[in-house]
């Protein structure tokens, strides 16, 4: 940001392989974040594998150039959607760090009341949970088995849904996170440390909308990585 002045909020979004649909998603997280505070910038994380074809990072150029709010990180790709999270997070400025998906299934209008939740002060970290999901049987299953497997193995983490975003925290919260994650084992490690270090959250309900234009990235080897990294960061 100009003159070294710290944002109040930065909203990350992850673009990977969002290509031309993060235009009207980034254009429109930008004009909710100018209703919520005169002091923001939004990330566009479009890290990408190389000779993938994946044009994002192109469009997230375009969008520099149209508003200097717009901050793209466009990197050859280390890792999945975990090194993609930390690199934006790492990246970001703001007072308080708010993390998105960039294919429009979490409601963006939700960001609004964890800027205002948070900004309570009462919360490190304030995140959604989802109450109706219009994402399939095989997602809602997969969910499902996730959570409750994850409140077994650590109960001292209260969250009914771990993956959930938007997910906001402010930059004291995550500095103490020591993230290290690059898969999609990322969102659980944050409650997972926030729950070792007791600090407090809060969750409110919202619908997850239908992914249209293309397949989920949620692979039956990303069901092993879950299980394997649960069962590592509770016995390991």
């Amino acid at each position: 940001m100009g003159l070294n002045i710290q944002p109040e909020l930065s909203i990350i979004i992850l673009c990977y392989r969002s290509e031309s649909s993060i235009l009207n998603f980034a254009r429109t997280t930008r004009d909710l974040a100018k209703s919520l505070t005169d002091s923001y910038e939004i990330v566009l994380v479009g890290n990408y594998f190389e000779d993938s074809g994946d044009k994002t990072r192109f469009f997230i150029s375009e969008l520099e150039k149209e508003d200097s709010h717009f901050r793209g990180i466009c990197k050859p790709k280390e890792g999945m959607m975990g090194w993609d999270m930390r690199e934006g997070l790492k990246f970001a400025e703001g007072k308080y760090l708010c993390v998105i998906d960039g294919d429009g299934q979490f409601p963006i209008e939700s960001i609004s009341s964890c800027f205002n939740e948070i900004k309570n002060g009462e919360y490190g970290l304030v995140k959604t949970y989802r109450v109706k999901r219009g994402d399939g049987i095989y997602r809602r299953i997969i969910s499902k088995v996730y959570n409750s497997l994850f409140s077994v193995l650590f109960p001292n983490v209260r969250a009914q849904d771990i993956n959930s975003k938007p997910k906001i925290m402010t930059k004291e919260c995550y500095e103490s996170l020591n993230l290290t994650s690059d898969d999609w084992f990322i969102d659980a490690e944050i409650m997972i440390n926030i729950g070792k270090l007791g600090i407090p959250t809060f969750e409110f309900p919202v619908e997850f909308e239908k992914l249209d234009g293309r397949e989920s990235f949620v692979k039956p080897q990303a069901i092993v990585e879950f299980i394997r990294n649960l069962i590592k960061h509770r016995f390991g």
